[in-house]
């Protein structure tokens, strides 16, 4: 096993042998020098893992130092040691980009604290969620077996959400076992979707769905007098949400909620059912104009403006609002641009499609699957554009007008690896994950089928209409050019069935920190 190399230049270095031998017997390779001039060459001529340094020499002080083997070697983290508590030279050590800043007198385990958290942080906490998963595991699979209500399903989802981001990284096999788990709990949250997703559509007593969300979650906050801010970024998943959270955390505290899409789990169906406060079926009766049938070429998102008023309207809503959709970034840059505009409106509402765009990308685009490997890099991708976009500068301005912010989404995706086979006619719709025609032909034990769509708040195209939704991490292949088509949509992520990923989605309360 390799060992360590650490370099330790301090001008009083006979002083710390006792530290030194201590290192030694924790298996570390300590070599000493007692100034900065030395500490640069044998930087320059020999590895090493870590530098403890002396800010107090004579000579080079351990800052001037600091400064040129930062120069030289970025990536070899420093611990500055020193006698002085002056702020100044904290933070003119801190701006070098130390990695930690220890006081003397230290101690050993001083330094043996520093070196386990620079040094091998990555590996203790690989560790310890290992043993943290598989003592879970069962309690896991308890929630799974136990679940039987709605609240139970989100428990269960944020246990593996959970688990998810803290194994990122770590051993392969683990990250196997929780897939398997995933596919588990997914395949028992279909059953319970089956068993009780009809009583939601006509029920008032249900779980927080599409339609509910202005009613429930908006119009109170409006009501209340504070100007709230819609920011509905498609495709986007708990998961997601998680990892962009600590960046937006800077400038808000959130109130966390989960609520369930819709079927199908696709644009034209869940996010017309929030724009409007109404399942499909209603809107497609109430207002013609605004549906947009599935063998229709027209695109079915162009009318979520008119959707929001018909809704405001309905409620008696005498609400001033504006409606934006951003597609690219020179849209968001202009929206931040010209916030003026739309600042004194009691209601915003933004949709962002980055995610959704990455998605197909990922599909279409050998170069974004292999940006987007996996689930991780997915999310990484996520991160990334949100630190490096117009969004952050959104938030940036909402925090600082004191804006309640609700960041939600029509519905999330999920990674699909398995495929069933299904004949339709050419009129029937191209999603992997749901299909709606009259001749449809599949296993119905494969898929879950709906028969009579009134009954579940869809509209029906003809007298024989019937939906077909995809569960699991299953995707519907026709037959013609099967290896091809299996080929080139597998492990791609899609949206419109039934799974957890889809259908248990965020709706987050964002609230600015008072400054």
């Amino acid at each position: 096993m390799k060992k360590e190399r650490i370099l330790w230049v301090d001008d009083e270095i006979d002083l710390l042998k006792p530290h030194i031998m201590f290192l030694e017997q924790k298996g570390y390779d300590v070599a000493t020098v007692n100034n900065g001039r030395d500490a640069i060459e044998m930087t320059d001529n020999e590895p090493f893992d870590l530098i403890f340094l002396d800010e107090n020499m004579p000579g080079l002080t351990g800052l001037e130092t600091l400064s040129v083997i930062k120069e030289k070697h970025p990536s070899i983290p420093v611990v500055m040691i020193t006698k002085s508590e002056e702020e100044d030279i904290m933070n003119q050590a801190i701006g070098g980009k130390i990695a930690d800043y220890l006081i003397k007198p230290v101690n050993p385990n001083q330094i043996l604290l520093s070196l386990k958290k620079n040094l091998h942080t990555r590996e203790i906490i690989s560790e310890k969620n290992t043993s943290g998963y598989q003592q879970d595991f069962g309690r896991i699979s308890m929630m799974i077996n136990d679940a039987r209500e709605f609240e139970d399903w989100i428990d269960v989802y944020k246990k593996l959400v959970f688990w998810e981001l803290e194994l990122d990284g770590s051993d392969k096999g683990l990250g196997e076992m929780l897939k398997m788990q995933k596919t588990e709990a997914n395949a028992a949250f279909v059953k319970f979707i089956k068993k009780n997703y009809e009583k939601w559509v006509t029920s008032d007593d249900r779980p927080l769905i599409s339609p509910d969300i202005f009613r429930k979650k908006i119009f109170p906050l409006l009501d209340n007098g504070e100007k709230v801010f819609v920011i509905l970024i498609d495709n986007f998943r708990l998961d997601q949400w998680r990892t962009i959270k600590p960046i937006i955390s800077e400038y808000f505290t959130f109130e966390e909620d989960i609520y369930s899409s819709i079927l199908p789990t696709a644009t034209q169906y869940a996010r017309n059912a929030i724009f409007s406060g109404l399942m499909p079926d209603k809107i497609a009766k109430m207002f013609p104009e605004l549906w947009v049938d599935e063998d229709e070429e027209e695109g079915k998102n162009l009318n979520e403006a008119p959707l929001i008023q018909t809704q405001l309207d309905r409620f008696r809503k005498k609400i001033p609002f504006a409606y934006y959709k951003v597609n690219e970034s020179s849209f968001g840059e202009k929206l931040v641009h010209n916030f003026s505009n739309i600042e004194n409106n009691p209601l915003n509402i933004v949709v962002l499609n980055f995610i959704d765009m990455l998605s197909h990308a990922r599909t279409e685009s050998k170069m974004i699957r292999e940006l987007a490997s996996s689930e991780a890099a997915y999310r990484a991708l996520t991160r990334t554009w949100l630190e490096h976009s117009s969004t952050i500068d959104l938030f940036k301005k909402l925090a600082e007008k004191d804006y309640k912010v609700i960041v939600t989404t029509d519905h999330g995706t999920i990674r699909v690896d398995n495929p069933v086979k299904i004949i339709g006619d050419r009129n029937t719709n191209t999603n992997l994950r749901y299909k709606v025609g009259k001749n449809l032909s599949y296993n119905p034990k494969q898929v879950y089928e709906i028969k009579t769509p009134e009954k579940f708040g869809l509209p029906i195209l003809n007298v024989s209409s019937t939906y077909v939704f995809a569960t699991n991490r299953d995707f519907l292949a026709y037959p013609n050019n099967y290896n091809h088509y299996v080929s080139y949509y597998k492990d791609t992520f899609q949206h419109g069935g039934i799974s957890m990923e889809e259908m248990l989605i965020p709706l987050v309360t964002l609230s600015p920190k008072k400054k």
